[in-house]
């Protein structure tokens, strides 16, 4: 699910992870930020611009917020990046998909949520660092430092370019992964002095099942359904493999430009390392047969995934499940008796289209809907295309597949 807030939020998952391993202390203090936290800043500057290849251009700028301002903030973002009838759509699409229960307002959640999450953020629209008032002194330090990447990312790619991105879901949560797993992997490059391999208890599986754990502790997140835990923990845990597997793929070379298209080449960063990319099958659905659009988006393989573990709770199935994805796209249609969802899905080849098509067949819709899913090609591409609907509703497909078009890739 695409951010409500900027992609440079930096969640209190990653920080209170990332205090655990600080194992390099303080270098001495360069000459230039004069700012609040100096000694911090001027420690940081250096390690981060030698693990990242970057420089800063300009020096950063950082001021305190208290936790109310940081709420009023993110009050302010989510309605500037979705307007109510866009959030209600969304709502409505996963809602329709079984992600979020029916009785959860999304809006006043995820507010609460982040506002939980976050313990310092970078704003690029105001090029300012803030760091909230409050937190135990480890924690604020690795704030800023991981912060202090975005703000370094910032100088050399528009990072507000992510939040103006609308109607493609899953290329907005690949380019978050990215942002948000450079900042934490070449933050984790700074506190084990470039050995992030041997220097942490466990190695890298054991990194990634500490982010999971240090969340126990949080109420909202506690409290979350499974679908916003894993769509808020994903820029951290596959963002930061992916950023891995990157930098050992191409040292030297910015994980920045060009940016990962899609989840599938986050999942799988050979996809977007091979020398011909892997890139998503971009769709265009049309106007419905009937009914009228309220919401139109897609998902990716990521959060295909999570609906398929959702419906069937088997992880090593909904991997399987949505591996072979090139591309989809959903449009919740209002019509007679409610409200419906028409999802089409292409492949990258048959067996896997089929496979799909078979596990949606498992997939029990709620009382009073049923599904309706069917296996065929379209432009010679195979697709599954699949509608949740009212189960009084009668009549084929709500999909014109007269208006479907691909922009191959």
């Amino acid at each position: 699910m695409r951010s409500f807030v900027s992609a440079e939020r930096h969640r209190r998952a990653a920080a209170s992870l990332l205090s655990m391993v600080l194992l390099v202390g303080c270098a001495a203090e360069p000459p230039g930020y004069e700012g609040p936290y100096r000694r911090q800043v001027r420690a940081a500057i250096p390690k981060l611009e030698e693990a990242s290849g970057l420089t800063f251009r300009r020096l950063p700028v950082l001021q305190d917020r208290t936790r109310d301002e940081v709420r009023g903030f993110l009050e302010a973002e989510m309605q500037a990046q979705m307007t109510p009838l866009q959030l209600a759509g969304t709502a409505a699409a996963y809602r329709l998909l079984g992600l979020l229960p029916d009785t959860l307002d999304l809006r006043a959640f995820y507010l609460d949520l982040l506002t939980e999450q976050v313990a310092g953020y970078y704003d690029p629209k105001t090029k300012v660092l803030y760091v909230v008032e409050g937190e135990a002194a480890e924690l604020r330090d690795v704030t800023i430092t991981h912060e202090l990447m975005h703000a370094l990312q910032d100088q050399h790619v528009r990072l507000d370019s992510i939040q103006t991105l609308q109607g493609d879901n899953d290329r907005m949560v690949a380019m978050q992964a990215v942002v948000e797993g450079q900042a934490t992997y070449e933050q984790l490059q700074v506190m084990t002095g470039g050995d992030i391999e041997s220097r942490l208890p466990g190695g890298w599986g054991a990194l990634r099942e500490t982010i999971r754990s240090s969340q126990e502790g949080m109420p909202q997140f506690a409290a979350a359904p499974m679908f916003l835990q894993e769509t808020l923990l994903f820029p951290y845990l596959s963002g930061a493999e992916f950023v891995r597997r990157f930098a050992a793929a191409r040292a030297g070379r910015s994980v920045l430009s060009p940016f990962a298209e899609s989840t599938e080449q986050i999942l799988h960063p050979e996809k977007f390392l091979d020398s011909i990319p892997d890139r998503p099958t971009r769709i265009r659905l049309g106007a419905p047969r009937r009914g009228s659009v309220v919401h139109e988006d897609n998902l990716g393989e990521f959060e295909t995934r999570l609906f398929l573990y959702q419906q069937l709770r088997d992880e090593a199935v909904a991997v399987r499940g949505a591996a072979g994805w090139d591309g989809d796209r959903y449009q919740v249609i209002a019509v007679d008796g409610g409200q419906a969802i028409s999802w089409l899905t292409v492949w990258d080849d048959l067996a896997e289209a089929a496979e799909f098509a078979s596990l949606l067949g498992r997939v029990v819709a709620p009382a009073g809907r049923r599904w309706v899913v069917e296996l065929t090609t379209l432009a010679g591409r195979p697709v599954v295309l699949a509608e949740q609907r009212p189960a009084a509703m009668t009549g084929g497909p709500l999909l014109d597949r007269a208006r479907v078009t691909f922009d191959a890739p």
